[in-house]
């Protein structure tokens, strides 16, 4: 609770000199449904700072049903992966499934909350690396503080129920029609204060027409050492899942 007030704290900071709602411009109306459908490819598939892809390039694809007036929304996202092998179980396919409520609160501040199932087909770990986690996320302007906590196990850790994700970021619309996206993250996994680590992001956005590009330092202090055992979220070859990198992707929603 006490990371929860302090992380608060400093998003009111930083997002104090934030332009106010009268500056805005209006939105166009729209439709009552949509639905929408994104496609990707990254030259490494990163989840909260760590490389799902043993730092390769991945693919990925999504789409996304919205009911504008009432705010609920569906989606789902695939991605190719590689760790669930490397844990010495398998497949190679990711599995977003999740739907929520969001809306505005008053101008300018918006909300959050759903619920999402990371599912991995065929992952043969035991326990199963299946997730399902609620999130609840408050906005305002370009900032945002979100917080994840599961209801199963987090990623085949045995007794793992309720670790958390605190996240906080911003995505901020500059000129030239970049928007530079910054994030800080910190996972905790209950009963493995090994595998908990804090993580960043530092990136760019641009949105071209026909495709939008992103480039993007990522990285973690998850521990990493001279042996697989004394590393958190290692490759087959002990390199650092967390390492820092700069990560390309190419994306394109329709």
């Amino acid at each position: 609770m006490k990371k929860l007030v302090i992380a608060t704290a400093l998003l009111a900071a930083f997002t104090g000199n934030f332009a106010h709602a009268e500056d805005a411009k209006p939105e166009e109306k729209k439709p009552d449904n949509e639905v929408s459908f994104n496609a990707a490819l990254s030259s490494d598939y990163r989840f909260r700072g760590i490389s799902q892809s043993r730092l390769q390039p991945a693919l990925s694809g999504g789409a996304d049903y919205v009911n504008n007036p009432t705010g609920f929304y569906l989606g789902t996202w695939l991605s190719t992966i590689k760790w669930t092998k490397d844990l010495g179980g398998d497949g190679n396919l990711e599995v977003d499934l999740y739907g929520g409520k969001k809306g505005e609160i008053v101008p300018n501040v918006s909300y959050d909350i759903g619920v999402l199932t990371y599912y991995y087909p065929s992952n043969h770990l035991r326990p199963n690396a299946n997730t399902t986690e609620i999130y609840g996320q408050l906005g305002y302007g370009p900032a945002y503080i979100k917080y994840s906590s599961t209801v199963t196990n987090a990623f085949g850790a045995p007794d793992s129920h309720n670790s958390g994700y605190l996240d906080i970021g911003a995505n901020i619309d500059v000129p030239a029609g970049f928007t530079v996206n910054l994030h800080a993250g910190h996972q905790t996994v209950k009963s493995y204060s090994f595998l908990s680590y804090t993580d960043y992001k530092v990136g760019v956005t641009k949105d071209f027409g026909f495709l939008t590009g992103a480039i993007a330092l990522i990285g973690s202090d998850a521990k990493h050492g001279a042996t697989i055992a004394d590393t958190a979220y290692p490759t087959p070859s002990n390199k650092n899942n967390g390492k820092s990198a700069l990560v390309v992707s190419i994306s394109k929603t329709f």
